[in-house]
């Protein structure tokens, strides 16, 4: 019997009323209060005598007032706890609980707005009462993040209700698996998770090696520091993941399916793994899918958090039991993959997108992005900028678009606006590269970045102000790579340690010009001669920041000055006599006593005593210390 999901969309948003409270849920917002928030606002409306719903599902089917319901990530997360009130499409930042009587009584019982929880634009300093009156939103296009910011990602009737699983139905029951392909093909989706290789290629590869068994295994080991759409997407639309799992499925002809999620991500895998206890239950997964003879099932498997894990055969291992270490390819997965059978490996981001182009079709995928590069993609927008969260945008999008209209322009240290303070932004994580102000205008695609050393990676986005030392920021993403290399390949193993060692001595004033000599050499045969693509991109921010920053580790090895002043070792510290009030607080603070003047009076530090610790800095209230 076939399932009937136009009967259940139908039967769903007839228990849902029209006026709709939603609370952002997602890990950001949960931190900050959003469950506290939840039971608050709940506790208010019904003092105020509204007849609310927190559940559609509950036994009592009367119409009630007002449904109040949880979403998963809008992407403005440092503006959470987000509250968006419908249909009125009010949009509240940063709620508390102790908001929520206010909320009730002025807005939902007598229809006022409350200007003080409306964000505030930084550029003009004017209230936005939706999110189509944010630029941060309004500026991007959100298709696989769309229902992330509204659905409830625990009802799967709600899902159905916007379309969901009619793609998944539609593949299995209606198309062959060389169809299905051909549609991902013509669609031109490529990998989300880094390399980008076509979603269609992967998929016939995989379909011609017939086996008794194979496997879609859904790679969510998202290990780059700073980087959370993979997330997002879990715990804000685990259902769009699992259909696109099913489609897939069907195009390979697959078996069984694994979700491989970091342990890391809680609230993402409890989401998930209730989403397949709820798909199983519809016989959406299971034996006899749609009544089409597909049998398909999928498990979650937690990973320890290894960044190696990422990589599609050390993935593998890490599910059959065994340490998560690459192995040489081929064979590629797609004939010899999970327990030795053909395998496909997509991240969450692509799997997401899967439902959307059998929904709507290869053409209207196709122009959403660049001529090489089809779609949207989502970026976690970090750093020195005014608006950090996650944004989605067309490929072909400019870095000045992200960071200077979406991002709301560059800051200082303390989050104030900085014009013309911008330096580098690091795309594509720990494998990524620094690019600078002369790439700004360049379209963000997976072959432009990378013909300027660059990858789209996941899609992290680290944006750097003037007062960053990109040797520091080397080092930042060299430890971090260091500290997560399997240790399988000698090169990648010792050569990063040794890369980090360098960059230390660079930064202590223990280098000279030989040192950038070896260890652009060095970075030159790590990215050669290493096993996996992980070994291979890991010398990339060295790689860039010696292409673009040349001049500033020169700095560091020739004058024994860091030219943003962060490296203590390098930045001899002195008194601005226009700012010195003469408090004597730095004076006393001093561990050597390298600082002399008396009370009143301007001081000044001995540069020979000076062991520069940065502890004048620090004390001085006044930034005479510079």
């Amino acid at each position: 019997m076939t399932l009937d999901l136009k009967k259940i969309a139908e039967s769903y948003r007839a228990k849902v009323e029209d006026r709709r409270v939603i609370v952002c849920a997602g890990t950001a917002c949960v931190a900050n209060g959003a469950l506290k928030l939840i039971d608050a606002l709940k506790a208010e409306i019904e003092k105020a005598g509204i007849s609310v719903r927190v559940d559609v599902h509950e036994e009592n089917k009367t119409k009630k007032d007002m449904y109040l319901s949880k979403s998963g990530c809008h992407g403005f997360c440092q503006q959470g706890p987000l509250v968006t009130i419908l249909p009125e499409d009010i949009f509240y930042v940063r709620v508390k609980p102790e908001d929520a009587a206010e909320i009730v009584e002025k807005t939902l019982k007598n229809h006022q707005i409350i200007d003080r929880l409306l964000f505030i634009e930084p550029a003009d300093g004017k209230h936005a009462k939706s999110h189509d009156d944010i630029v941060f939103y309004k500026r991007q296009k959100r298709v696989s993040l769309k229902e992330s910011g509204y659905i409830c990602p625990e009802d799967i009737e709600e899902y159905i209700s916007e379309g969901g699983y009619e793609g998944a139905k539609k593949a299995i029951t209606s198309m062959t698996p060389d169809e299905i392909c051909k549609l991902m093909l013509d669609s031109g989706l490529r990998g989300r998770g880094g390399a980008g290789f076509p979603t269609g290629k992967k998929w016939q590869f995989t379909l011609v090696n017939k086996s008794d068994v194979k496997y879609v295994v859904c790679n969510a080991d998202e290990g780059d520091p700073g980087a959370f759409m993979d997330r997002s997407v879990m715990e804000g639309n685990p259902h769009a993941v699992i259909e696109g799992m099913l489609i897939a499925a069907k195009a390979i002809e697959a078996t069984n399916g694994y979700i491989y999620c970091r342990a890391e991500y809680p609230l993402a895998v409890k989401r998930v793994r209730k989403a397949i206890e709820d798909a199983r239950s519809l016989g959406i997964l299971g034996k006899n899918v749609f009544g089409a003879g597909l049998s398909f099932d999928i498990e979650v498997m937690e990973g320890a958090g290894a960044f190696v894990c990422g990589e599609e055969t050390a993935l593998i291992h890490s599910i059959e039991g065994q340490r998560g270490m690459p192995t040489p390819k081929p064979p590629f997965p797609a004939k010899s993959g999970l327990f030795g059978k053909p395998t496909v490996i997509n991240n969450v981001e692509t799997l997401a997108c899967v439902p959307l182009i059998m929904r709507n079709g290869a053409e209207w995928f196709k122009k959403l992005g660049s001529p090489t590069s089809a779609g949207t993609k989502t970026f976690a927008l970090t750093g020195h900028v005014a608006n950090t969260g996650l944004v989605e945008v067309p490929f072909g999008t400019t870095l000045r678009e992200i960071i200077f209209n979406i991002g709301g322009g560059v800051t200082d240290d303390q989050g104030k606006p900085m014009p013309d303070g911008f330096k580098a932004v690091q795309i594509g994580g720990p494998s990524g590269a620094c690019l600078t102000p002369e790439h700004l205008d360049i379209p963000i695609d997976f072959d432009t970045v990378k013909a300027y050393g660059a990858i789209v990676g996941s899609g992290g986005l680290v944006v750097m102000n003037k007062t960053t030392c990109m040797v520091a920021v080397a080092r930042f993403f060299m430890q971090f790579t260091q500290s997560e290399s399997c240790g399988k390949c000698v090169l990648c193993r010792e050569g990063t340690k040794q890369m980090l060692a360098m960059l230390d001595d660079i930064m202590r004033g223990d280098a000279d010009e030989e040192t950038l000599v070896k260890l652009e050499e060095l970075a030159l045969a790590v990215s050669q001669g290493s096993l996996c693509g992980l070994g291979k991109t890991a010398p990339n921010p060295v790689l860039s920041t010696l292409k673009y920053f040349r001049h500033e580790y020169e700095a560091h090895v020739i004058k024994k000055k860091c030219p943003a002043g962060q490296c203590k070792a390098l930045c001899a510290p002195e008194i601005d006599p226009a700012k010195c009030k003469g408090c004597t607080l730095c004076a006393k603070k001093c561990p050597v006593n390298a600082i002399e003047g008396a009370p009143g009076k301007i001081h000044k530090i001995d540069s020979e005593k000076c062991i520069k610790c940065g502890v004048c800095k620090e004390t001085c209230k006044f930034g005479a210390v510079i």
